[in-house]
């Protein structure tokens, strides 16, 4: 039952993502370049997620476990390694990338 429901939220998550233009790397970079020519409609969106979240958040603030699964899953590994740096370096050179990229 939980893949159902992780299925359907990032269905959901991507839809909204789509919908809302956020896959477009250049309204994305138009966001971004706030000295440049800003586009401020993301903001809205991010508007949009915080009023729809915020009420939810604070309903189930004091929540003893989640409500599709049986605990919370906490990570135990805390330590920063030379793998973690490396996965972080690769993540936003690809997302650095995606600036660079005509379209």
């Amino acid at each position: 039952m939980n893949r159902v429901f992780s299925l359907l939220s990032g269905l959901i998550f991507g839809f909204g993502l789509t919908l809302s233009s956020m896959t477009n790397p250049a309204k994305v970079i138009g966001f971004l370049d706030i000295t440049g020519n800003w586009d401020p409609s993301l903001m809205f969106v991010m508007i949009g997620a915080i009023v729809i979240c915020a009420p939810v958040f604070y309903i189930l603030r004091n929540n003893n476990k989640p409500l599709f699964a049986l605990r919370f899953e906490i990570p135990k590994i805390r330590k920063i390694d030379k793998q973690l740096i490396f996965g972080s370096t690769l993540f936003g050179i690809g997302w650095g990338a995606v600036g660079f990229c005509p379209g």
